[in-house]
């Protein structure tokens, strides 16, 4: 069997930026407040107008581009996301038809913040099983337009920001590129971090009584999701590092969803290495769920923090609970 690897990488972010100054203007928090427990300075929101579609696919262009290839070249779309722009059709449709790229397929992928990973994981089967040569995997969020912000809002608010990776997965000679992916799921935590409305076991799927209510807007539990994330992500990135014959001291670079940075650093003193080995961004950009890893990776690349022959960890925890690892050779 063929192996399959990250041929580019991409990434587009909204230019407005959002700092936690310009939120204690709109709730009770402070700067201090919000560092102290996530680490984030900033955030960037969208225009009145943009969606996921619409990031999604300028970050496919600049990924299409570092691989060297054109849009026509994409056999198959990947679209995670947990903000699409619409209930249905799913939002990959949309890029399919910005990119001009005639009737290929196009999968959505709702799994949240693992939900690029789960996606990579689809492209590596599809190009390792020699079905498609070029897979285009695509992580975009847009959460401006969906979030509370008064006081009672603040916790979940603060946190989350707008923007979009991806990356081109195709061939590589068998033992090079992507190693391995690993899944998870345990939904018996799935009411601790969701969005209750609109959904289609209520009915009407909408309601004046639960927008009185805020039901519209995410909820977390947010010590039952760190909890959990600070034990998952190191065991899921043992688990990737296990199945390979391969040691946490063979790592070159870990790239975390950017949940938080405690969680972060909590995760590095786990696995016994030092932080800076597990990189971090969220100061810059908050938590862009399935965008996080695809955002990051292109920028370790951009800063030549990835060379060819590194061994890479890419991991996530997040919504389901789902969490996920995929193992990289560079």
């Amino acid at each position: 069997m063929r192996g399959a690897r990250i041929l580019g990488t991409g990434r587009a972010l909204p230019p407005r930026v959002v700092t936690n100054a310009d939120l204690t203007k709109l709730m009770d928090t402070t700067d201090e407040w919000i560092v102290q427990r996530t680490g984030i300075r900033e955030r960037r929101y969208v225009d009145e107008g943009t969606g996921s579609a619409a990031l999604g696919t300028a970050a496919a262009r600049a990924a299409i581009d570092a691989a060297g290839l054109s849009p026509a070249d994409i056999e198959f779309i990947v679209f995670a996301t947990l903000t699409p722009d619409y209930f249905f059709p799913g939002s990959g449709v949309f890029v399919q038809e910005q990119l001009g790229i005639p009737t290929v397929g196009a999968l959505d992928v709702r799994t949240q913040c693992t939900g690029f990973l789960y996606g990579l994981s689809v492209a590596e089967a599809y190009v390792k099983g020699g079905f498609h040569d070029h897979v285009l995997v695509i992580g975009s969020e847009v959460h401006s337009t969906g979030l509370d912000f008064s006081t009672a809002g603040r916790d979940v608010t603060v946190i989350f920001g707008d923007g979009a990776g991806a990356a081109v997965v195709g061939p590589a000679e068998h033992g090079d590129g992507i190693l391995s992916s690993h899944l998870h799921s345990e939904g018996k935590y799935a009411r601790e971090l969701m969005l209750e409305a609109p959904a289609s076991v209520e009915n009407p799927r909408i309601s004046h009584e639960m927008l009185d209510a805020g039901r519209h807007y995410p909820k977390m539990n947010g010590r039952y999701v760190f909890t959990h994330a600070v034990r998952r992500f190191p065991e899921v990135i043992r688990e990737a590092l296990a199945a390979n014959g391969r040691s946490i001291g063979d790592l070159s670079i870990v790239i975390p969803h950017q949940a938080n940075l405690r969680i972060t650093q909590a995760v590095a003193g786990a696995l016994g290495v030092p932080v800076e080995k597990v990189f971090s961004n969220i100061e810059k950009y908050g938590n862009t769920t399935a965008a996080s890893i695809p955002i990051a990776l292109d920028e370790c690349v951009g800063q030549g923090k990835i060379r060819k022959g590194d061994l890479v960890c890419l991991a996530a925890f997040g919504s389901g609970f789902t969490w996920a690892s995929t193992l990289i050779r560079w």
